[in-house]
């Protein structure tokens, strides 16, 4: 396993210029960085910079966000995607990071479910074509997204397993999975081959691992035991100097 640098917020405060948030991440020993939105991003200076440090760029967002379970946003939500998987080839192909959308109370989970996996399959089918993985993350909606639909990871891994494309994956969020009082063995047992993406931050307070109460020896054994071995993106607001996060981190970690 590997760290990526969230460098929405790792860096910020020392970087005001996004560029440099990414040699500083090289400096700091980082291979790979990943932010959220791209359309307020500087997508040219980014594509020089990553190629003059040797940094990749791991994940970034499908935008404009529209959701997966109202079929009324699906056309929107192809034309986000096939805009995001032209902005992605223009960085070095990184995954691409997409959201259910909120529930639908007036309308059966059952109905919202397969209009997610039936609008994923076309836009997996786009993401094949470009050579881009997209992946699908589960929120948790107790903090940071209420009326959220998809906060399971276990429903996530359905939704994936049924568009049945290898250009779909989950991206397993350690802390939404942990507020929403997952288990992380049993909700990914015999599924990480589903998974293609792993981000961490500690709770409470979505800080640094190390910062908070999550077990990391275990969930890091977990993970080695599952036999995750790609990155662990460090979305996480760092509670003070990155660089002192990072030396939290490393050593909850393991890494």
């Amino acid at each position: 396993m590997y760290l990526s640098a969230c460098i929405e917020w790792l860096f910020a405060d020392e970087c005001p210029d996004f560029c440099d948030r990414i040699r500083a991440a090289k400096a700091a020993g980082l291979k790979t960085v990943e932010f959220h939105l791209w359309r307020d991003k500087p997508l040219d200076d980014i594509r020089r910079t990553l190629d003059e440090t040797g940094v990749g760029l791991s994940s970034m967002v499908v935008e404009p966000r529209r959701s997966l379970v109202d079929p009324a946003q699906h056309e929107e939500f192809i034309g986000a995607v096939r805009d995001s998987l032209g902005a992605a080839r223009h960085v070095g192909s990184p995954t691409l990071v997409v959201a259910s959308g909120f529930t639908r109370p007036d309308v059966s989970r059952e109905e919202q479910h397969a209009c997610a996996v039936s609008v994923l399959k076309q836009a997996a089918v786009l993401a094949g074509e470009a050579g881009i993985t997209l992946l699908l993350e589960p929120l948790n909606d107790r903090v940071e997204h209420p009326g959220m639909f998809l906060v399971s990871t276990v429903e996530g891994l359905d939704i994936v397993a049924e568009v049945g494309s290898p250009h779909l994956r989950l991206l397993y969020d350690m802390y939404h999975s942990t507020v929403m009082d997952e288990d992380p063995a049993k909700v990914l047992a015999d599924r990480i081959d589903l998974v293609g993406h792993v981000q961490v931050a500690d709770v409470p307070g979505r800080h640094e691992p190390g910062s908070g109460t999550i077990d990391w020896a275990r969930y890091m054994a977990v993970l080695r035991s599952l036999g995750y071995d790609g990155a662990l993106g460090l979305e996480y607001k760092p509670t003070g100097p990155t660089e002192e996060t990072l030396a939290r981190t490393r050593t909850a970690l393991g890494l």
